[in-house]
């Protein structure tokens, strides 16, 4: 598990195996970089193959680690299937997972109709039980010390006046998901941890910041008083998956500006 390690040598995960979700834009794409930049081969994967094949080139360029690209759904359970076979195929073990692929669907709940609440629960939930479920059989058949970290959000953790009931429900049920199975898994020296992250820029908040009074709203909210900036999450999520997080679990990390400070 790491004892004994130097600080910053605890920190490296030199040729760890890691699995990726959403890498076709966003944070997912920081996320890959991350754990590419400590030493780690990445298979990256997302419905939108061009850009994640051009993401997964540039990360790959830019560590000089091995990315590999695989067009996936994580609503869909053969995708799942077929991303965790490929990886064991080409690394033989996987040793981290993310689970960063996610939607909303901004509008108020009188408005939500029960197919777009469950697309949004599908991918944000579902999804993630079923990418973590297929990787911890890998993990425990492989008798690999694990570490899987689910991307929540600030809204797993407290509500606000903009409505989005389904991201908001998902999030919160994922954040409870992480203490379940950190619980169930431990015997196998799997943790499972979360990072819930606060404003950044991405896609899924491209519109709100060309909201100025939305983006006023933020920084007076936040107590830091701005978006974060997508490489103030990277070492966050290298110390949850790295042994440097050796014994946190069922844990999840607020990067948020101090926004679930108040």
């Amino acid at each position: 598990m790491g004892f004994g390690m130097d600080v910053i040598d605890s920190f490296k995960i030199e040729d760890k195996v890691c699995i990726v979700t959403g890498v076709s834009s966003g944070l997912g794409v920081a996320f890959a970089t991350a754990l590419a930049e400590a030493g780690a081969n990445v298979v990256v994967c997302a419905r939108r193959r061009e850009k994640l094949e051009l993401n997964a080139k540039r990360i790959s360029e830019q560590t000089g680690k091995k990315i590999i690209p695989i067009t996936a759904d994580v609503s869909n359970e053969n995708d799942i299937a077929n991303v965790v076979s490929e990886t064991e195929r080409e690394f033989g073990k996987i040793d981290i997972l993310v689970n960063n692929a996610g939607i909303g669907s901004p509008k108020p709940s009188v408005d939500t109709t029960e197919k777009e609440w469950s697309d949004v629960i599908t991918v944000n939930l579902t999804g993630a039980f079923l990418f973590s479920r297929d990787v911890a059989k890998s993990m425990i058949k492989n008798k690999v010390d694990g570490s899987i970290v689910n991307i929540v959000s600030i809204y797993g953790l407290s509500g606000d006046t903009i409505p989005s009931p389904a991201y908001y429900a998902s999030k919160g049920a994922l954040v409870n998901l992480t203490k379940a199975l950190a619980n169930e898994w431990a015997p196998y020296g799997i943790r499972v941890n979360a990072i819930a992250p606060g404003f950044f820029p991405s896609e899924m908040t491209a519109s709100l910041q060309q909201d100025q009074n939305m983006m006023n709203y933020v920084k007076n909210r936040t107590p830091l008083g701005r978006m974060g900036n997508p490489d103030e999450l990277k070492p966050a999520l290298v110390l949850l998956a790295s042994n440097a997080g050796s014994y946190i679990t069922g844990h999840t990390l607020c990067v948020d500006g101090g926004w679930n400070s108040r």
